[in-house]
């Protein structure tokens, strides 16, 4: 059995990210566990701590994920797949946790640039291969701030946002959810993809 400062953080995790922080009271999460609130405060003595957590906690897994679906990847936009699907594997199976770490955003500079530092060493790696690839040619020229804010973007609002799916009538279910998910890598490919004219000129085929 998981211990308490764990069920806690886990319980406060998921209401942070489907209710919103300011809507979570140390109260609720406490309820939703059957313990006092004076236990969660034995644990993580403010709510500020205890989103500090639940901050490094998410910012852990999505790394982890990340560097899992990275070391087994092929060169050029075989990455950017992995780094996708590995993403949208996250939303859908963790679809509270992304959710929290997109309210920290919400949440003013100071939350903002604590969540940044903690994925900075993420986002730096993303860019430096994103730039790599540029100069090889595999991936068209642009800003890798921009490209990495529009995947992430992307991904995350086709994983998790159902109600822009039903106000479009598209089906829920796990065969339109794979077919979602081909579409958009398709879509983000032809996006990065360089020019033909500059494609057959790395290749040589242009004098």
């Amino acid at each position: 059995m998981a211990r308490t400062g764990d069920r806690i953080l886990d319980e406060a995790l998921g209401q942070f990210g489907t209710r919103g922080y300011e809507a979570t009271s140390l109260d609720a999460i406490a309820a939703a566990l059957g313990v006092r609130k004076q236990t969660v405060l034995y644990w993580y003595p403010s709510k500020q701590a205890l989103l500090d957590a639940a901050m490094a906690r998410g910012a852990e897994e999505l790394h982890l994920a990340l560097d899992a679906a990275l070391s087994g990847a092929g060169p050029g936009l075989d990455r950017v797949d992995a780094v996708m699907r590995a993403v949208f594997r996250f939303a859908v199976r963790r679809p509270e946790l992304l959710g929290m770490l997109r309210e920290v955003t919400r949440l003013g500079d100071a939350a903002a640039i604590d969540l940044g530092g903690r994925l900075r060493p993420l986002l730096d790696r993303a860019a430096s291969f994103l730039a790599d690839e540029m100069d090889a040619g595999t991936i068209r020229r642009a800003d890798t701030r921009l490209i990495l804010l529009f995947v992430y973007s992307a991904v995350l609002g086709v994983a998790t946002d159902i109600g822009a799916q039903r106000a479009l009538e598209i089906p829920s279910g796990v065969a339109s959810l794979a077919r979602l998910r081909r579409e958009l890598f398709a879509f983000v490919r032809a996006g990065l993809a360089p020019s033909p004219s500059l494609a057959a000129l790395r290749s040589g085929e242009i004098a």
